[in-house]
């Protein structure tokens, strides 16, 4: 039997932070980049010296790029705000995509991109790092199967020291503290983890309501977009809460479920305490690393494209972050309004 080919793969953006674990993948031969879209040359040039890249792989145009090196995948590493004109130039031409987290923070460009990869038939899936995560999965499979009983009550917190504090890079910052770019600051780039987990253990349900408090701790450094935010969605018999802070002492990314029987915690990637009834005590649960291709979201994209795994139930998948990308959209309008966004009224 032969051994499949690499997927062919173009990069649209070198300004998100993330995109440097496309160019430290040693040892894993899946992907084959052929295309590297940038319109800044000053940052395109960088890369290229950084990573040793071939000159040819660059282009300023990204529609040029994609019509000259014709990928199976292009994966997004831009602002948020650019994922549908890099959805509107792949999809025609059958290329699936890619995208950082989130889909969208506005939901009418979330609802454009669904209905482009409807049309021409692509996968346009969303990496989240706690897709990656077997604690969230273990927790996942404790609600499906009836140990923790009924959802009651969920808490996500997410987030960082802040993005300059930890020494993002300067072109990554300048998305993150622009509302047009990032559409809002913590709010968006932390709280979409949360959102994402809920909707996915809710199964796909969406909320009654959006409730959303923000605040800037930090004007002096934030001034544009909040540091700082807390999102309550209120479900017919649950309610979720996401804490999503540029504010923490250290980095964190962590889930609570409270059931009816019970609640369990995923700690971290591989750490799971659970309590399953009244009379046990706590247990404290090590788990192994997902396998690949879960554990490294381009192994992931080559799996989807060669049709190996159906992204459309999962975290990933399209009509999961379809209902995140207007969770995102009801936060940040509950915050600029200090009002509650009833969804089931829109």
């Amino acid at each position: 039997m032969f051994a499949q080919q690499p997927v062919r793969i173009a990069i649209a953006g070198l300004s998100h932070g993330h995109v440097h674990w496309v160019f430290n993948r040693e040892g894993k031969n899946d992907i084959e980049i052929v295309g590297i879209y940038e319109e800044d040359e000053a940052l395109a040039k960088k890369f290229q010296e950084n990573y040793d890249l071939d000159p040819s792989l660059f282009y300023t145009d990204l529609d040029e790029m994609l019509k000259k090196t014709k990928p199976e995948a292009v994966s997004a590493f831009g602002a948020i705000s650019e994922h549908l004109p890099v959805v509107e130039a792949a999809a025609p031409k059958g290329i699936h995509v890619m995208v950082e987290k989130p889909l969208a923070f506005d939901y009418d460009e979330a609802l454009k991109i669904g209905k482009l990869a409807k049309q021409h038939n692509i996968n346009v899936i969303t990496n989240f790092e706690t897709s990656w995560y077997s604690s969230n999965q273990y927790v996942g499979k404790l609600l499906q199967d009836g140990k923790l009983g009924a959802v009651r009550k969920v808490w996500v917190n997410d987030g960082h020291e802040g993005p300059k504090e930890i020494g993002v890079g300067e072109d990554f910052l300048g998305i993150l503290v622009d509302p047009e770019k990032n559409g809002a600051g913590a709010l968006v780039d932390f709280g979409c983890y949360g959102a994402n987990l809920i909707t996915w253990l809710m199964k796909g349900e969406k909320p009654v309501s959006v409730t959303a408090i923000t605040n800037q701790n930090k004007p002096e450094i934030y001034k544009n977009v909040d540091d700082e935010a807390t999102i309550i969605l209120q479900y017919p018999k649950a309610q979720c809460v996401i804490q999503a802070s540029w504010n923490w002492p250290f980095s964190r990314k962590d889930m609570t479920v409270y059931g009816t029987k019970g609640f369990a915690t995923a700690k971290d990637a591989t750490t799971v305490i659970e309590r399953l009834d009244a009379k046990s005590s706590e247990e404290i649960k090590s788990l192994e690393p997902r396998p690949e291709p879960y554990a490294d979201p381009f192994s992931y994209l080559a799996a989807v494209v060669q049709e190996k795994i159906d992204p459309s139930e999962g975290l990933y998948g399209l009509p999961i972050n379809l209902t995140v990308a207007q969770i995102l959209d009801a936060a940040i309008r509950s915050a600029q309004t200090g009002k509650t966004i009833v969804l089931s009224e829109e």
